[in-house]
């Protein structure tokens, strides 16, 4: 039988992916779907400033106070009101509900960055194997069941959108502002961005909301609480609330931390690109909407794919050889991007570029959340607030500039934060090679391994709240 902690992973695992099937999609669709006046893009912009704002105090608060498994539910829910907030797209309903889910979305990721980090280091100390490497592979399972979100999200549009008849043809006058050969912001223009069917989005919008559930439901059922001690002692005895609000800032005098603000800004550019630029400008310019969640789909299938083996290479290869690869294939990418002039004859080429984005992200992904729990054990909810922070800077740039800048100039900036990454990752992994950071040991967590030593050989499918 697998463990309770392997258990665990499973159950967070399955409930980031029925949460993210919702809001993945939505998030691929928005700079096509919702492309009035910048309103879709707008919208993601607001959401990523928002988990800035909140990675500033929230998740130290609510992680110590709610515990790990309850800021993961809540998280979820301000997900779910999101998804509400499509149903009737306007600047009066996604606005407010991209504000909640911002708010929401820092403490969400820092939660499970913490439990995943907990759950490793109390199965390493059972097993008796180094902590890093039994982290590494939790979070590589967890990103193996998490990317194939992008799979089914997006297979749930493309089919629901095929439907339409309306579907336009694509003239070769339209095909010419397609990609990095014109600037990319008359697109809107085209009737190949036009919304399909009303009653195709409020099915689709409606199944999104509905798993949304069923992940709130996972998480709430299924998932042992295992920091309750934890959060009731800090209840019982809290710390000055300035001294919590602060902790994402007093992790900042760490110089490893700056070190790493570059690569952690990259993850927010690389996927910001991909989600609003890539999709728009290559996919829905040359084949149409319909098509962006096929295309999607084969980024979440090699990034899903990736995330697991990745996850299980990094203890024979090291993070950095892994870094490496990633940033090969990225620059690669973008290089070819900025001299690619897509058409519907190519249709295999549009699936290459996310396939390799795909697994270049599931690097970027498993190997920076687990090195953030690797270099901060002691500061795990500070670590991962200002990673969730900074990744989301990255997001609101790169959104931000979307309705301004020619796609040549995105292309560029981004080629240049992947190589600003490239200089100052480096020093970060050639310190800790040197003199690498003692794992905590988890004895606050001994009340639970001893309660559950008994049935550790056992996975039980009630939890206890």
């Amino acid at each position: 039988m697998i463990s309770r902690n392997f258990k665990n992973v499973l159950v967070v695992s399955l409930g980031f992916l029925s949460l993210f099937t919702a809001y993945g999609g939505l998030q691929s669709l928005q700079s096509s779907l919702n492309a009035e006046e910048g309103m879709g893009v707008t919208s993601l912009s607001v959401i990523y400033a928002s988990i800035i704002i909140s990675s500033m105090f929230l998740p130290p608060i609510m992680i110590k106070n709610l515990g790990c498994k309850w800021t993961i539910v809540a998280g979820m829910a301000c997900y779910v009101s999101y998804s509400f907030g499509n149903l009737y797209p306007g600047w009066y309903t996604l606005i407010p509900t991209s504000v909640i889910l911002g708010l929401g979305g820092s403490p969400l990721w820092s939660a499970k960055c913490t439990y995943l980090t907990i759950s490793g280091n109390v199965q390493a100390a059972k097993e008796g194997k180094k902590g890093p490497d039994v982290i590494n592979q939790y979070f590589g399972i967890f990103f193996f069941i998490f990317q194939s979100s992008a799979v089914w999200g997006n297979l749930m549009s493309s089919l629901i959108f095929g439907q339409d008849t309306n579907i336009a043809d694509i003239s070769d006058e339209q095909l010419q502002f397609c990609g990095a050969a014109d600037c990319g912001l008359n697109i809107t223009s085209n009737s190949t961005t036009s919304r399909p069917a009303q009653r195709l989005v409020w099915t689709l919008v409606g199944c999104y909301i509905g798993v949304g559930v069923l992940a709130m439901l996972i998480v709430a059922i299924f998932l042992d609480n295992i920091d309750r001690e934890q959060t009731s002692q800090f209840r019982g005895n809290r710390e000055p609330f300035c001294h919590t609000f602060l902790a994402t800032f007093r992790l900042l005098k760490d110089w490893r931390l700056l070190m790493l603000i570059p690569l952690t800004m990259y993850s927010g550019f690389e996927q910001s690109f991909l989600a609003g630029e890539y999709t728009k400008n290559y996919v829905t310019c040359a084949l149409g909407i319909h098509y962006v969640g096929f295309v999607m789909m084969c980024f979440g299938a090699s990034n899903s794919l990736c995330s697991f083996l990745f996850g299980r290479l990094a203890r024979y290869t090291g993070r950095a050889a892994l870094f490496f690869l990633a940033t090969v294939a990225n620059f690669s990418c973008i290089i070819a991007l900025l001299y690619w002039r897509p058409h519907p004859d190519q249709l295999g080429v549009f699936f290459v570029f996310p396939a390799l984005w795909g697994m270049a992200d599931a690097i970027w992904q498993t190997q920076t959340n687990a090195l953030y729990g690797i270099l901060f054990p002691r500061d795990k909810e500070a670590a991962f607030a200002n990673y969730r922070m900074w990744e989301s800077l990255g997001f609101v740039i790169a959104f931000a500039y979307s309705t301004f800048l020619c796609l040549e100039y995105k292309l560029y900036i981004l080629l240049s934060v992947l190589l600003l990454t490239a200089v100052t990752y480096p020093m970060v992994e050639y310190h800790e090679h040197k003199r690498s950071t003692l794992a905590v040991e988890e004895s606050a967590y001994e009340s639970y391994k001893e309660k559950f030593a008994m049935d550790e050989k056992n996975v039980y499918s009630q939890t206890k709240f």
